[in-house]
């Protein structure tokens, strides 16, 4: 099926810019900007959402404005509402099982311990495509995975990420046109160097699955309905 909407996961607000949780909004900011088309808040899902005419069809791009832990509620409001499947979702996220500046295209799979992809599971099939961008495991490495997601970019960070946005953009551009499988080919491809150092060590988000509960940050004036998902 092809893909009707590209979804980005972050935290809305100035406190959450140019955090590692926010690689999602990140690359959506980056990917309007490439269409030339522009955020409107769209109080109905509590979202900003952008419209842009690819090829003939109309492409959805959306940031949910609930904070990451609360994202699948949006999304399953907006895709419901235009009766778009869940097959033909792209997720946008951070992923730090992947080294910095790498991105990796997949379908199906567990949340592997981020917040948001699991409450999107709580309302859609497993179908949604993934779209990952690498930050990187955890530095030092007993550091808080809820303190390091929502840490900001280092210098270093920020580098690697802008250097390869282009990647990013050209990947998802790929997904769009040709479908999740020839985007895999392309998108997946590691350099020989770092195949043995990416994605050998247990994965750190599902180590820590036991601090989930802590992870969420209750937002001042918000109520029980406003958290800051990590």
């Amino acid at each position: 099926m092809a893909v009707s909407v590209v979804a980005g996961l972050g935290n809305p607000g100035t406190a959450y810019e140019d955090t590692r949780h926010n690689a999602g909004f990140m690359l959506l900011d980056a990917l309007a900007g490439e269409f030339g088309c522009s955020w409107a808040r769209d109080r109905k899902f509590d979202a900003w959402v952008a419209a842009h005419h690819w090829h003939g069809r109309r492409l959805y791009l959306v940031k949910p404005r609930t904070y990451v832990n609360r994202s699948g509620s949006c999304l399953n409001g907006f895709c419901g509402y235009y009766k778009l499947a869940a097959s033909s979702m792209v997720v946008v996220y951070d992923e730090i099982n992947l080294t910095i500046g790498r991105a990796k295209i997949s379908i199906g799979g567990s949340a592997g311990g981020h917040n948001g992809v699991a409450d999107i599971l709580r309302y859609f099939p497993n179908e949604f495509i993934r779209f990952r961008i690498g930050i990187g495991p955890k530095h030092p490495p007993e550091m808080e995975l809820k303190d390091y997601v929502l840490g900001k970019l280092t210098a270093r960070e920020t580098e690697a990420l802008s250097g390869n946005m282009k990647g990013f953009l050209d990947g998802v551009k790929l997904l769009i046109d040709t479908g999740p499988q020839a985007a895999m080919n392309r998108v997946n491809q590691r350099p020989r160097e770092n195949t043995e150092a990416d994605e050998t060590r247990p994965t750190n988000r599902e180590q820590e699955t036991e601090h989930e509960d802590d992870r969420e940050k209750k937002i001042p004036g918000h109520g029980d309905s406003g958290h800051a998902g990590a």
